[in-house]
């Protein structure tokens, strides 16, 4: 747990904060504004509820976690076994959208834990699949499938392909 700084620190690091400027192009940051001379540093913090962002349905999704490091690195060294493998190579978003989807529920059907979903990098190292996918693989719909998103290991296709880790199918 961080200690709260000391008035002294307070006071100098408002000194430094106000010699920031943002680089060309981004705006100033929406931040706590310094304190005032008449607030005092002794004033406790108020929050305006108004000010506050509106929060997120809980049923939506922001985007998938990353897999857990241990987990990645015995997938790369194929240490867990990748179950399967699709390549969206050529494909419009629409069909490589309805083919991802597809695949990871039979995936997930036949008891897979991890699978490598190959994009390609696209022309210029930006593809539309590869942005993309990470996006549907967020889906509400498929959250009950996919445990988490990586890049893979060079060897798998590296920044044109994703590790995609598996929920386990419940038994029953």
């Amino acid at each position: 747990m961080k200690r709260p700084l000391k008035p002294e620190e307070q006071r100098i690091w408002s000194l430094v904060a106000a010699t920031v400027h943002p680089l060309p192009g981004r705006a100033t940051p929406k931040g706590p504004s310094a304190q005032t001379p008449a607030q005092g540093l002794d004033a406790p913090a108020r929050i305006d509820p108004r000010t506050l962002p509106p929060k997120a349905p809980a049923s939506t999704r922001e985007g998938v976690d990353p897999i857990e490091p241990n987990r990645k690195h015995r997938i790369a060294r194929e240490r867990d076994p990748i179950g399967g493998r699709i390549d969206l190579h050529g494909m419009t978003q629409d069909r490589a959208r309805a083919a991802l989807e597809r695949f990871l529920a039979r995936s997930w059907d036949d008891g897979c834990r991890s699978v490598l979903v190959i994009t390609g990098k696209g022309v210029q190292g930006d593809g539309v699949l590869r942005r993309a996918a990470p996006e549907w693989l967020a889906a509400p719909h498929l959250a009950h499938i996919v445990a988490g998103v990586s890049e893979a290991h060079r060897r798998h296709g590296g920044a044109g392909a994703l590790y995609v880790a598996l929920k386990r199918k419940p038994r029953g």
